[in-house]
């Protein structure tokens, strides 16, 4: 099974956070500048950890260099 949620991005926050907003959408906040990935990075660490899952599982599906996302995680 596969799961989409949809991620608000905020990067050069002062502390790592993932907010539910409702059942399909989240903003996470992460300590990483948007540089060469590093917050993509950082999102799928932190989804993967909230939802309980490796991060091999967490996939960004669309918005790579926005702060909107999409992503897919897999069972």
């Amino acid at each position: 099974m596969v799961m989409k949620i949809f991620v608000k991005a905020k990067p050069n926050a002062k502390e790592e956070r993932v907010e539910k907003i409702d059942f399909a959408h989240f903003v996470v906040s992460v300590k990483e500048p948007p540089v060469q990935g590093r917050v993509n990075k950082a999102i799928v660490r932190a989804i993967a950890e909230f939802f309980g899952v490796s991060g091999s599982r967490v996939n960004i599906v669309s918005g790579h260099t926005s702060r909107s996302k999409l992503i897919d995680i897999s069972d």
